[in-house]
């Protein structure tokens, strides 16, 4: 694995010197853009506004317009300047309790691997959050931003669990919700009995993306000129007057 980043994570007054990688990998197909007549390869060009000629990676630089027509060039350098400290330390600000964060909140996984001078360290806290059952709140920048995130273990490992800032979060008061009261409690009855019935203890390798695997076979089946046809129906929505029929019979199909 590459590192994406390496810097230390600070502890109080202890600095742990560590690299930080993904934790996470996508499973996808790797699709061109063609037209839709030819089948040729669309190609994503880099082009100036006011000449239309392509310009190169390295002459792009990143700016910001203050006012019309006038634009600040910043420089890796002015990000990392912002916050020097910010952008080479992963402060640990207080410890909570991971419970009491909310799972919306979570976004992306990083390992953090110690350097070879901060081995020792690096157990310390590993062992200390293991212990008291908490988790680090820390930050830090990466790619000219900065980021919050949770300090956990995993397979005794540190990860910087990233998390969504507060006001990233959209309000729910736009979305239409319906009350309690439009179920009856017989039915809330029957629906936690079939909870029930379908619960079990959580192990993530049972689950697959079976969904690139069907892809695939579609792909194959239209090379060798074959026709496709869908797997399963959309799903009817089940009516309100229905439910306790609907529940019943789930509950049957699951003891069969």
């Amino acid at each position: 694995m590459k590192a994406l980043w390496k810097g230390s994570i600070s502890f109080g007054l202890v600095n742990i010197p560590v690299k930080l990688y993904s934790a996470s990998q996508s499973h996808t197909l790797d699709l061109d853009m063609l037209r839709k007549g030819d089948l040729c390869q669309v190609r994503f060009a880099r082009v100036c506004r006011d000449d239309g000629k392509e310009i190169p990676y390295e002459d792009i630089v990143k700016g910001y317009k203050y006012k019309e027509g006038d634009y600040v060039v910043l420089t890796d350098k002015d990000f990392e300047n912002a916050s020097v400290e910010k952008s080479h330390t992963i402060d640990i600000m207080h410890f909570v309790n991971e419970k009491e964060i909310d799972p919306v909140y979570f976004e992306k996984p990083y390992f953090l691997e110690p350097d070879r001078s901060g081995t020792k360290s690096y157990a310390l806290l590993r062992e200390a959050i293991k212990q008291t059952k908490k988790a680090g709140i820390g930050r830090f920048v990466l790619k000219n931003r900065e980021h919050i995130g949770l300090l956990r273990i995993f397979d005794d490992v540190i990860i910087f669990n990233q998390i969504r800032y507060f006001d990233e979060i959209r309000n729910t008061a736009d979305l239409s919700i319906p009350t309690s009261k439009q179920v009856t409690k017989k039915e809330i009855e029957m629906a936690i009995d079939l909870v029930k019935q379908l619960s079990k203890k959580f192990n993530p390798k049972e689950y697959k993306d079976t969904y690139v695997d069907e892809l695939k076979k579609i792909i194959t089946k239209k090379a060798k000129g074959q026709k496709v046809k869908p797997k399963g129906k959309e799903p009817k929505p089940s009516s309100a007057g229905n439910l306790m029929k609907l529940l019943k019979q789930s509950m049957k199909n699951k003891a069969a």
